[in-house]
């Protein structure tokens, strides 16, 4: 492991729009991190972003494996590319931040997982919601006792449609709705629940054209009954928030996955004779989990994986609790 004094060195594989809007900003907004090389099929593209940040352009991402100048490597590719490239990246001894979902099969984020602990290597799921300040706050309020004893939660993430060319559109690429906005929703829940949830019912909606489902709804349930009703698509009017429901009264937050970095949040809490408004500080989950991914490649935070394991199950229990394509 580099001396805590000595910059992280990442190697960026693919040059997502993700990755040259957000990320990579953030890494650079991060001390004791840097982008050193940025890989593409493309080698103009390589360029392009690398010289945003002072990296070294690569053409191929085995390249980028192979060079002794990286200690870690960023995973914007889509889904479907995970398992293979996040495999050899651990096995070239470098520590992962991948892109959500780590893959498409619990089988395969489980034999990752196992092994980037046998190699003693980081290896995180990019779910940046969860390191943003808000949450913890409604944590804080559950943990007072705020709406009483928890009954039910609920969270929904939608977009409009994307362009006709956009990955989610790709079944052989890991598209669909369910791994990409699906996963905000599912992820939430087990932030707030925990990992004792069960798939109890879904239900999907398919595209004939694409081949993908393009929105649909999951019904979790906790050991205690507390249950978690999700919804989430790409063909709708946006929206993104959650809400939390107990025997006394209501938490809900609004612009709840993507905020942007300047956003005040507000937590409202709802009872029986009134509503609560409590507006927060702006955070910036982006560059919050950089940060949090530095100390996970330092040691210094031990990354639990019990999230990424739990959310692999749920999604692939709630595509077969869905049966037969409901097509569009």
């Amino acid at each position: 492991m580099r001396p805590d004094s000595t910059p992280i060195r990442l190697g960026v594989l693919g040059c997502a729009d993700i990755a040259a809007r957000r990320v990579l900003p953030a890494v650079a907004a991060t001390p004791g991190i840097r982008v050193a090389a940025v890989g593409s099929r493309s080698r103009g593209k390589a360029e392009q972003l690398a010289d945003r940040f002072g990296a070294a352009p690569v053409q191929g991402y085995q390249r980028v494996l192979d060079r002794d100048d990286v200690d870690a490597v960023y995973v914007p590719l889509p889904t479907g590319l995970h398992a293979e490239w996040i495999d050899r990246a651990l096995r070239a001894g470098k520590h992962v931040l991948a892109e959500k979902p780590l893959t498409t099969s619990p089988s395969d984020t489980a034999a990752l997982v196992d092994l980037a602990r046998s190699r003693g290597l980081a290896l995180v799921e990019n779910f940046m919601f969860v390191h943003h300040g808000q949450h913890e706050h409604v944590r804080g309020l559950l943990d007072r006792g705020a709406i009483g004893r928890l009954r039910a939660f609920s969270a929904a993430f939608a977009i409009p449609p994307r362009p006709a060319d956009d990955i989610r559109y790709r079944p052989e690429l890991g598209g669909g709705a369910l791994f990409d906005v699906g996963g905000y929703p599912t992820r939430a829940a087990l932030h707030f629940l925990g990992t004792d949830l069960h798939v109890a019912g879904a239900a999907l909606r398919h595209d004939t054209a694409t081949g993908v489902d393009v929105g649909g709804a999951v019904l979790l349930r906790r050991g205690d009954g507390v249950v978690a009703q999700l919804t989430f698509g790409m063909e709708h009017g946006y929206a993104s928030r959650y809400e939390l429901w107990g025997a006394e009264g209501r938490i809900t937050v609004d612009h709840a996955f993507t905020p942007p970095a300047s956003h005040r949040p507000v937590v409202r809490v709802h009872r029986q004779d009134h509503e609560e408004r409590i507006t927060l500080a702006a955070d910036d989950q982006c560059t919050n989990s950089i940060a949090a991914f530095l100390r996970a490649v330092r040691g210094a935070d031990e990354h639990d994986p019990q999230h990424t394991l739990a959310q692999a199950r749920l999604i692939a229990a709630a595509r077969r609790a869905a049966g037969p394509d409901e097509p569009a």
